[in-house]
């Protein structure tokens, strides 16, 4: 079974591990009711996107 023959320096695993950090969520105000919202999504509290609303409230229902 193949074996190392050396260590691997910490600057050289640093190096390698340097891309495997976790990127943050892209967050944009909603333009009906600017809470913070991912981008290319539906509006959680409103149900606005891109012009319209999409998923109507369950109070304007009624």
């Amino acid at each position: 079974m193949a074996v190392p023959k050396r260590r691997q320096s910490k600057g050289r695993s640093r190096r390698r591990r340097s891309h495997d950090f976790l990127t943050p969520l892209q967050l944009a105000s909603c333009p009906q009711c600017s809470t913070p919202v991912p981008t290319h999504v539906v509006c959680p509290t409103c149900g606005y996107y891109q012009g319209r609303t999409l998923v109507a409230d369950e109070k304007d229902a009624d």
